[in-house]
C-alpha cells in the first residue's frame, strides 16, 4: 500500500525514535541525508545496521537525517521524490530492489545524490553500493560443513534478490571444498519480515535433516533462531550485521556488513562535493564484510575447521582467491 505523502511529512516532523534528527549544535542546512529501508529497522540485521550508518552520519558530520520504512516500489519512488523536493543533499535506497526507482527519480533532482546499496547502477548523481559479501559466505559454508554432522544444511532468505542468491551460491561452494557430499536445502520466505514463517521455514529445514542454517532474512530471519533453540543440535549463521548475540547459545558466527562505515565513507564524498556517478566496491581488503565467528562457540569449531578458516581468510584478503565468479 504505497504511503500519502502526509505520512511521510508527519515522519519528517516528528521526534524521536527514526525522525528527523540533527547533531545538537549542528547547522540543520549544512547537510542532510536521508534512508529508504525495505524493513523495519529492529531486525537487528541489514535494516538495523543501516540506520546505524545513518546516525554515524549524524553523529560524525551534523547533518540533519531522516529514515522512512517503504515497503513496494511506489513508496520508494514517491519518497525518493519527496526528499528530492525538500533539498535532501544524499538519500540512500537500502538494497538493490531501489535500483529503478532512482534510475526514475534521480535526473528530476540533480543536486540530490541517491544511492542504492547493493546496487549496480550508475550517473550523474546515481551511485551503487557494493560489498564483497560472496568470500565471507563462502567461509560461512566452510564453516558450516566443519560444524554438521548430518551433511544436511540449510540455506533461508527473504525473497529471491541477486545479491541474497549470489551468497547462497558461494556458500554452497565453499561447504563443498570442505565435503563435496553435503546436501543443501535452499527456501525462500517471500518477505522480509515474517518471523513467524522464518521459523516454520527452518523447522521443515530441520526436519529433513538440516543440523546448520544460514539465513539472510533480516527480521524474518530472527525464527531461524527462534527455530534452533528449540531443536537440540541445530545451528545458525547469521547475516548482513553482528547476530551472534541474538542466541550466542545456537549461533556459530556472523557474515557482518560494517554498513555504518560504508555509509559514512559515502556521505563524506556527498559532503565534500568530490562525488562521481558510479558503484562503489567494498572489496575483500576493505574489511567492511567479514565472517565473524561467535567467541562462546568457537571452542565446539574443530581445530582443522578453525585452521581452513585462516588460511582462506587470508588467501582473500591477499586477493589470491574470490569465490565470485562472474
Amino acid at each position: 500500500m504505497t504511503r500519502p505523502i502526509i505520512a511521510l511529512l508527519l515522519v519528517l516532523c516528528a521526534c524521536g525514535g527514526s525522525d528527523t534528527a540533527s547533531r545538537p549544535g549542528s547547522d540543520s542546512a549544512a547537510f542532510r541525508v536521508a534512508l529508504l529501508t525495505p524493513g523495519a529497522i529492529s531486525d537487528q540485521s541489514w535494516n538495523g545496521g543501516a540506520y546505524a550508518g545513518l546516525m554515524l552520519i549524524r553523529d560524525s558530520l551534523g547533518a540533519t537525517v531522516s529514515h522512512v520504512q517503504t515497503r513496494t516500489p511506489a513508496d520508494f519512488e514517491e519518497n525518493f521524490r519527496e526528499y528530492g523536493s525538500r533539498g535532501f543533499d544524499l538519500v540512500f535506497g537500502h538494497g538493490f530492489e531501489f535500483q529503478d526507482a532512482a534510475r526514475r527519480v534521480a535526473p528530476r533532482f540533480p543536486r540530490t545524490v541517491y544511492f542504492t546499496t547493493s546496487g549496480n547502477s550508475a550517473g550523474p548523481n546515481i551511485g551503487g553500493m557494493r560489498f564483497s559479501f560472496a568470500d565471507a559466505s563462502y567461509l560461512a559454508g566452510v564453516l558450516a560443513a566443519g560444524m554438521t554432522k548430518s551433511g544436511v544444511l540449510g540455506v533461508i532468505g527473504g525473497t529471491e534478490l541477486p545479491p541474497v542468491k549470489e551468497s547462497f551460491v558461494t556458500f554452497e561452494r565453499g561447504a563443498k571444498s570442505v565435503n563435496p557430499r553435503v546436501r543443501i536445502l535452499s527456501a525462500f520466505i517471500g518477505n522480509w519480515d515474517d518471523v513467524s514463517a522464518g521459523k516454520e521455514q527452518a523447522l521443515a529445514q530441520v526436519a529433513r535433516g538440516a543440523d546448520v542454517i544460514f539465513q539472510n532474512a533480516d527480521a524474518a530471519g530472527l525464527g531461524v533462531f527462534q527455530a534452533a533453540r528449540e531443536r537440540r543440535g541445530v545451528y545458525v549463521i547469521g547475516s548482513n550485521a553482528n547476530q551472534n548475540g541474538i542466541a550466542p547459545e545456537v549461533t556459530l558466527g556472523s557474515v557482518v556488513i560494517d554498513l555504518p562505515t560504508a555509509f559514512l565513507t559515502v556521505a563524506k564524498e556527498v559532503q565534500r562535493g568530490d562525488f562521481t556517478g558510479r558503484v562503489v566496491e567494498f572489496g575483500a581488503k576493505s574489511g567492511i564484510v567479514e565472517l565473524v565467528l561467535n567467541p562462546p562457540m568457537e571452542a565446539r569449531i574443530p581445530v582443522a575447521t578453525r585452521a581452513r578458516l585462516d588460511s582462506m581468510r587470508a588467501r582473500i584478503h591477499a586477493g589470491s582467491f574470490t569465490a565470485k565468479q562472474d
